[in-house]
């Protein structure tokens, strides 16, 4: 603790025989004011500042600022964050410890002692990411991707070892565990955090920053948390303070109740579309209202992991007596929840019926008005009501290009084979394939993948079990799953086998093919694994758009499967629905689901379980089954444990290694500060619309045989059924560079917005693949400049998505509005961010990509956060145009860090100055 405690506020609290100390918010309160109606998220905001309080990077006026807050119901104070811990997953870890091993390497290299380079704030890293579905329907699946996993992997799961055993606090969940919300959720988290310091034990919130947007999860817990770029948490690590302007809050009112029928998925998907209508990019929110009291506390997990999806930086829920029942529930210690209780209650945190804090703006919620849905096809935000889905799907069909020109069908005709029945072609929107000697008609809509997975739900054992139920009423119907269809099931965690078991479940979900896959993230991030080849095919020939049905939180185009064009998040138990249905192009709220066994048809009515069955299901969860799967969370299996780790405090870089190599960022750490210039001559690298994901810029999914990182894995002698995928290479700059903008969904609007990673390289009018391109700028010293629409870089917090960008000679990224994390991000890496004004943008500029641009005003001197910069475009035929950008460095903190060249380089030179 460094608090200069101006306000008088440290306290004690006993709890049984131990006595705690802590910052008193009632005390601070005779001095700020009546703090009672700030939000619950502010108060631990006020506390954590309380608590660092030291005169330089917390003041006094920091702490009136927060107070002030309730006057004005916003702010535009900087503050300094300090969360009590990091949550890590494998994808964004391994970058993360490549980077600590990195500033080891340069602080060894700079005569200083490596060892200096720790975590000074305890950090789990969780293997998630990694597992993909490449075996599935049957009893020796999940043993057999595990062992695929493992030898996939060895090399950075080694590496991962090393740095468990080379740093201080840092510890490494192994494979085949869970997910890191849910290990989180279930274990890790505690609500309220303490520290022993100076013979004293200090008691404060838990508080946490996640290199996954999905750490919000973890706000249904009543614990603080959100997720940020790789590069900030590796920052905070470090001790660096997370620099924030202090959010406005937008309380979101639950009442009511669900109806029967109605699943904690629906839920979350009608406050996603209602969220991000309002608007709440940069923002809490924090649900209160009487609807709390009956709402579990798996909902309320599922509702705040969707936070990313909402576009909220949190989604926060106060602590009540649910909450301490899951604490105690899941196996949390006596003391714990009884610290819990008496800390919340004695802070001021702990939920009172009626009690409605102040919020910068509100929004209301009957839970009775709640209908069945899924969203998509391609954005969380996108609920489509149950019975309208086959109609959405036909909507978006009609947008596509199908091959309807006897060119076109003679084309395909003469590419057939290979399973798929040559001649079919003509059949738009259909083509047989065969398989295991059967012969079967694909078409469009069809669901081609049926996953439960992702901690959106499988963390939350109502729609779980409700999954199983379905299950178990369709074998007894006499219903299987359509042969087309590859099912999955991939728990968060494995207190979710035992529940299932106990139920006595398993055995129907195996029976309709929902085999348990692994323990881990898999459909939801891309490791879906292959179809089976005839069913590939017939895709690709024959031009099909098909489907995936998921219960997880992120669709974007793209990253399910490169041949899925249309994805659909929806509840576990409509999931097994839709694998029975085998098609989207139904209403399976009114349509049969298929023909049973006696031949009648089977509805969706007659297979989904009541309330009360849902319920007597739940009640099978015990807490001996956390105590049992969390006894030796840290140990791992016989294969993790027999990794030779190499013991050394700096890390032994292997020149022929694919999966880790030592990043260029810190090569020049010991010279000068770089100059900061204006920006002259810059060449237009990509022209890109709104919502540009970071699964665009940096996707995490499979890598093609063609692309520059396919063709560099080829070059180093790797086999491209040994690629793996971009988000499990995230250790080796070298593939993650040639992925940059990768996609082969994004669209350059230089090409005519044509699919796939390539723009025009301006010199020569070649179409090349942007990384080649960027080579080639780089190689006669022309800088870059990405321009792009709205909600720039949404989705998963990918370091790699500004670090790739930098690598490629990116000085600046023009957007009309960017998503919090990947403009911080951005920042991180050197990249300037850079905002139209006055509802300009590139139409409006009339932008082909074909300019040259100048920015200009920047200065050591002169650059001030939210600046005015002038950026001056020149065209093809020599006119100029000048007009003004808002320079997104937005805190005095990102201005220091970009002086330096970056965030984590600010950190390292400090400590090799002291």
């Amino acid at each position: 603790m460094s608090s200069l405690d101006s306000l008088n506020t440290l306290a004690t609290l006993k709890v049984d025989d131990k006595t705690y100390h802590y910052f008193s918010l009632p005390l601070a309160a005779k001095s700020l004011g009546d703090l009672s109606k700030l939000p619950m998220s502010l108060k631990v905001l006020l506390e954590n500042l309380l608590r660092w309080e030291d005169g330089k990077t917390v003041t006094e006026p920091d702490l009136k600022a927060l107070a002030a807050w309730l006057k004005e119901r916003r702010s535009d104070r900087e503050i300094q964050y300090r969360p009590a811990r990091v949550l890590m997953q494998d994808f964004t870890g391994v970058p993360a410890v490549v980077d600590l091993a990195a500033m080891r390497a340069a602080m060894a290299k700079a005569g200083g002692d490596p060892q200096r380079i720790n975590p000074l704030s305890p950090v789990d890293l969780v293997i998630d990411h990694s597992v993909m579905v490449d075996r599935f329907d049957s009893p020796g699946a999940f043993e057999q991707n595990v062992d695929i996993e493992m030898e996939r992997n060895g090399e950075r799961y080694a590496f991962l070892r090393w740095g468990q055993n080379a740093f201080d606090n840092f510890s490494v969940v192994p494979p085949g565990t869970g997910i890191c919300h849910q290990v989180n959720l279930e274990y890790l988290g505690r609500t309220v955090w303490t520290k022993d310091e100076d013979g004293r034990t200090y008691a404060f919130p838990d508080t946490l920053v996640g290199t996954d947007s999905h750490t919000t999860m973890i706000n249904g817990l009543g614990v603080l948390g959100w997720g940020v770029g790789g590069i900030e948490a590796e920052a905070a690590m470090l001790g660096q303070p997370v620099s924030m302007l202090i959010p406005e809050v937008v309380g979101f009112k639950l009442s009511g109740k669900l109806k029967e029928g109605i699943t904690a998925t629906d839920l979350v998907l009608t406050v996603t579309q209602m969220l991000r209508s309002k608007g709440v990019v940069g923002k809490f929110v924090e649900f209160y209202g009487d609807g709390l009291a009956d709402l579990p506390l798996a909902d309320r997990a599922t509702i705040a992991n969707m936070a990313p999806e909402y576009g909220a930086t949190c989604g926060f829920f106060p602590v009540d007596d649910i909450t301490l029942d899951y604490l105690r529930l899941s196996g949390r210690p006596d003391a714990t929840v009884k610290l819990v209780e008496a800390y919340c209650k004695a802070q001021g945190l702990w939920r009172q019926a009626g009690l409605e804090p102040v919020f910068t703006e509100t929004l209301a919620l009957d839970m009775g008005t709640v209908e069945a849905s899924l969203a998509g096809p391609k954005r969380p935000q996108d609920r489509v009501s149950l019975p309208n889905v086959a109609q959405a799907f036909d909507d978006f069909l009609s947008l596509q290009f199908k091959p309807n020109t006897k060119k076109e069908v003679g084309r395909l005709e003469s590419e057939g084979g290979g399973g798929v029945a040559v001649g079919n072609a003509d059949l738009i929107g259909e083509a047989d394939y065969s398989y295991e000697g059967h012969t079967y008609r694909l078409k469009n809509g069809a669901v081609v993948i049926a996953a439960i997975t992702s901690c959106t739900n499988t963390s939350n054992p109502s729609v779980m079990m409700a999954a199983g139920l379905v299950a178990k009423k369709a074998v007894e119907k006499g219903l299987t799953r359509q042969p087309w269809v590859k099912t999955s099931l991939a728990p968060g965690s494995k207190v979710v086998t035992d529940y299932y078991k106990a139920a006595g479940l398993t055995q129907y979900l195996d029976q309709l093919g929902f085999a348990l896959v692994g323990y881990g993230c898999t459909t939801c991030i891309g490791n879906s694994g292959p179809l089976a080849e005839p069913i590939e095919k017939a895709i690709t020939q024959s031009d099909l758009t098909v489907a995936s049905v998921l219960s997880g939180n992120r669709n974007f185009e793209g990253r399910v499967h490169p041949l899925v064009k249309t994805n659909w998040l929806a509840s576990p138990p409509l999931v097994v629905a839709y694998a029975l249905a085998g098609t989207v192009r139904i209403d399976i709220s009114s349509e049969p689901l298929g023909v049973g066994k006696d031949g009648k048809p089977v509805y969706l009515r007659d297979i989904w379980p009541s309330q009360k069955e849902i319920a007597d299901a739940v009640a099978q969860v015990t807490t001996r089954m956390f105590h049992k799967e969390y006894a030796e969370v840290f140990a791992g299996d016989a294969q993790w444990q027999a990794i030779e780790v190499p013991q050394a405090s700096t890390y032994v870089w292997q020149q022929d290694s694919t999966y880790i190599q030592h990043p260029p960022f810190f090569d020049d750490i010991s010279g000068p500060l770089p100059v900061i210039a204006d920006v002259k001559g810059a060449s237009i690298l990509a022209l890109l619309g709104d919502s540009v994901t970071t699964d665009h810029i940096s996707p995490a999914g499979n890598i093609k045989a063609d692309s520059p990182a396919g063709r560099y894995l080829r070059e180093k002698g790797v086999e491209p059924r040994d690629f793996n995928s971009y988000g499990s290479r995230r250790g080796n700059h070298e593939v993650m560079m040639r992925g940059t903008f990768a996609n082969i969904r994004i669209r350059n609007e230089m090409l005519g917005g044509e699919e796939g990673g390539n723009t025009i390289y301006i010199p020569t009018g070649e179409k090349l693949p942007i990384y080649d391109a960027a080579m080639r700028y780089q190689a006669s010293g022309t800088p870059l400049v990405v321009i792009a629409g709205q909600e720039y870089g949404t989705g998963s917090s990918r370091d790699w998505a500004a670090k790739g960008t930098n690598l490629l000679g990116v000085k600046a990224v023009i957007a009309e509005s960017f998503e919090r994390i990947h403009r911080s991000n951005l920042v991180g890496m050197g990249v300037l961010p850079l905002q139209f004004k006055l509802d300009q943008n590139r139409k409006s500029l009339k932008l082909t990509g074909k300019e040259t641009l100048d920015i200009l005003g920047l200065t050591d001197a002169e650059l001030q956060p939210r600046m005015n910069l002038t950026l001056v475009i020149t065209r093809e035929n020599g006119s100029q145009e000048k007009v003004d950008v808002l320079c997104r460095i937005d805190t005095l903190n990102e201005v220091e860090y970009f002086k330096a060249g970056g965030i984590l380089h600010y950190v390292l030179r400090q400590l090799i100055a002291s």
